[in-house]
């Protein structure tokens, strides 16, 4: 089975900065595709930052210019580098992979982990 574990989380206040972290079984490199979201209490899950095999990465317009969103294929591993964190971000965050095989997609998700971004 694939599994996803997230650590990282935690309280910070605004302007601080944290390093989430998803390890995944077996090897990263097998998924097209992989992306950290988010949901705040109340709200719909969101996605945050995607990476694919290639390493181009995208981001949500709230998160630009302070996410950063990479990958490790030796440690299998993906990260999310959280700067200037705003009380906006605070959420439970989850690690998402995606792979495509035979002509069908495959979605795994991780437990989350919480992030709370207050004074």
């Amino acid at each position: 089975q694939v599994q996803l574990v997230e650590s990282g989380g935690g309280l910070v206040q605004p302007g601080g900065s944290l390093r989430l972290s998803c390890a995944a079984s077996g090897t990263i490199f097998s998924f097209d595709l992989m992306a950290w979201y988010r949901q705040a209490p109340g709200k719909e899950r969101e996605l945050v930052a995607t990476v694919t095999r290639g390493d181009p990465t995208n981001y949500a317009d709230s998160v630009k210019g302070r996410f950063t969103i990479s990958r490790d294929n030796a440690k299998n591993t993906v990260y999310l580098q959280m700067n200037n964190l705003e009380p906006e971000d605070t959420a439970v965050y989850y690690c998402n992979a995606k792979r495509f095989v035979d002509l069908r997609w495959y979605t795994y998700w991780g437990q989350g982990t919480r992030v709370t971004v207050s004074s």
